[in-house]
């Protein structure tokens, strides 16, 4: 095998990983100088989406690309993702509740930085978030659904219909357990989450049953 079917074969691999997507510091590992980079894209077989993260233009359509780009974007100067999806926009991804978020929401550390003016798709929030706390998707992570309703009840931007819908929803699903909803409600007594526990809206509904009579 030649140098640039190798090269190729690298950085398909990851692409493969990531909806279609690669950055240039992953084409660089693969085999590919910056002097071809720019030789591929100007051939139209590669589609630069962002400073330094192209796509391959025959890539299929897939699911949610978007969030695979901003992923990306987020990368620190190791080329290791920071962003971590949540909040709203997570909600969605989990299917809880019926939230159509405008913005896409990420969580990254404290020290995230970026040289570039953050895009307006994004709304940024700053966090520490435990691996526990993170569920791997196809090329992108989001938060679990039990640190989602927590982060997402922290702030007013979803209405309490939709977070007690949300609630309702991933308790219905098992994708969260009450107990640990309950124990995330007394960490913030005062919280939306904690009202939501404390009132009777989530009290599994009574069946009542009638006798038949001959």
């Amino acid at each position: 095998m030649g140098k640039t079917q190798e090269s190729e074969r690298n950085i398909r691999t990851i692409a493969s990983r990531q909806q279609g997507y690669f950055t240039a510091k992953q084409a660089l590992e693969a085999g590919y100088s910056y002097a071809t980079q720019y030789y591929q894209a100007a051939s139209a077989n590669w589609i630069r989406e962002e400073r330094g993260i192209y796509r391959f233009a025959d890539y299929p359509a897939t699911d949610r690309p978007d969030l695979v780009l901003w992923s990306l974007w987020s990368s620190n100067r190791k080329g290791k993702p920071q962003g971590v999806f949540s909040h709203e926009t997570t909600l969605s991804i989990h299917d809880l509740s019926d939230v159509m978020p405008a913005h896409l929401h990420m969580t990254v550390p404290p020290s995230f930085r970026k040289s570039a003016k953050i895009p307006k798709v994004l709304v940024i929030h700053r966090a520490i978030l435990a691996a526990t706390d993170i569920q791997e998707m196809d090329g992108y992570s989001v938060t679990r659904p039990l640190r989602t309703i927590i982060d997402v009840a922290s702030l007013e931007t979803v209405s309490a219909e939709l977070l007690e819908q949300a609630v309702r929803q991933a308790l219905q699903r098992g994708l969260v357990k009450r107990d640990d909803l309950a124990k995330a409600a007394e960490l913030n007594p005062s919280s939306r989450l904690a009202e939501i526990m404390q009132s009777n809206v989530l009290l599994p509904c009574r069946v009542t049953r009638h006798r038949i009579l001959p």
